[in-house]
């Protein structure tokens, strides 16, 4: 048996987390005889739905092989990260199908990375192909919603694809929501120009989530009605946000969790395969970017255009705290327990009987990231040390 000592995260309570065979078997309450505030926050581990890859990998290249793919997940350990949805992005079928072979091989070959990866998820190439909503997403590999083309991927994923972003108004998009939907798949709203009546459409169907809302759009649009809208003041909707400081605004943060509340608002750092990658230009597939010493990706020659971060959820989420002023706790389960829920996975908790998924942080006054300090997945460490 181990034990972890940190303050409860929701409560700032001091505790002893006993944990034996993977699983949390006792929270007790501890005590010491220095300063409480000397002790990390314990938290469950961090659930990011929109993880592109890492160290130069991308989940939606051709030539991924499966130890790739494990180099990735470790790193993410850490940030505290203890379940992930590896993404794809638009590319072409055999992109695509090559590296839904190495996640599904990886997955399947070792134990934690099955335990890390609840799902995978599709975006694109279902999505719009105009400038703005598009993102950096490659326009020649868009394409209008295909489900054959889905079962295929499903099929060589071994059925885990468990997330498609698609644009409503992808042609044939709200037939295939309905058979997503009764197949088990969550569908989310993005990289979309969609009109009222075709939102509406494709939220009847069964979309339930908009992916990174008040990203991949246009830079100006009619004030209202616009899709941007429509889908906050969806109340059915989830909303996905990337608040690392530099996709969004305070002001729209604050709009957005305001909006839909805690409750239905996920975080997610939407990490491209550059993180862990030094400052510096590079030529991917779709063009020339530069990775800025802050963690953006920006097309190469300017810098405002956005085309992806570097960061991790860790950022997330202390940029979310210093940007909409929420309490720990209520970032915390934005990238934990309503991921989980909107998944349908498991919503792991600091009590007895829960997976032992955990991670200790400190949050340094003004700090732009938490300070992990360990990573514990499945009850084993996997990053840092639990010695307090």
């Amino acid at each position: 048996m181990s034990i972890v000592y940190g303050r409860r995260y929701d409560t700032g309570e001091l505790c002893a987390i006993h944990i034996e065979h993977g699983l949390i078997q006792h929270v007790v309450p501890a005590w010491t005889t220095g300063r409480a505030t000397d002790w990390p926050f314990v938290a469950p581990g961090l659930f990011d739905i929109q993880i592109n890859g890492h160290s130069g990998i991308w989940y939606s290249h051709a030539g991924l092989t499966s130890n790739q793919v494990l180099q990735t997940l470790t790193a993410y350990f850490a940030h505290g990260v203890t379940r992930l949805c590896p993404t794809l992005i638009t590319a072409g079928h055999d992109a695509l199908a090559a590296g839904f072979a190495a996640l599904r091989e990886a997955c399947e070959q070792v134990p934690w990375a099955g335990h890390m990866v609840p799902g995978f998820h599709l975006e694109g190439p279902f999505i719009s192909p105009e400038d703005g909503p598009r993102g950096a997403h490659p326009l020649e590999h868009v394409r209008p919603a295909d489900w054959d083309e889905f079962c295929q991927l499903q099929e060589i994923a071994g059925g885990r694809i468990k997330l498609v972003t698609l644009a409503p108004e992808s042609p044939n998009a709200v037939a295939f929501i309905r058979r997503a939907v009764a197949s088990g798949v969550v569908i989310s709203i993005g990289h979309t120009a969609a009109t009222r009546d075709q939102i509406q459409a494709a939220v009847d169907a069964g979309a339930a989530l908009s992916t990174h809302l008040g990203n991949g759009a246009h830079g100006m649009m009619r004030r209202h009605p616009n899709y941007i809208w429509e889908q906050l003041g969806e109340p059915r909707l989830y909303a996905s946000i990337i608040p690392d400081g530099h996709h969004l605004p305070a002001s729209v943060v604050n709009a957005i969790v305001k909006t839909k509340t805690p409750y239905r608002t996920i975080l997610t750092c939407d990490a491209s395969g550059l993180a862990g990658c030094q400052s510096g230009f590079y030529e991917l597939g779709s063009g020339r970017f530069e990775l800025l010493p802050d963690g953006r990706i920006v097309i190469a020659g300017q810098q405002q255009l956005l085309a992806g971060s570097s960061l991790a959820t860790d950022t997330c989420i202390a940029s979310m705290i210093k940007m909409s002023g929420v309490s720990l706790r209520d970032a915390i389960d934005m990238a934990t327990r309503t991921p989980a829920r909107l998944l349908d996975q498991p919503q792991f908790r600091l009590q007895r009987g829960s997976r032992a998924d955990l991670f200790l942080f400190r949050l340094p006054p003004d700090a732009t990231r938490l300070d992990v300090v360990a990573t514990i997945a499945c009850g084993e460490v996997r990053y840092g040390s639990i010695a307090v």
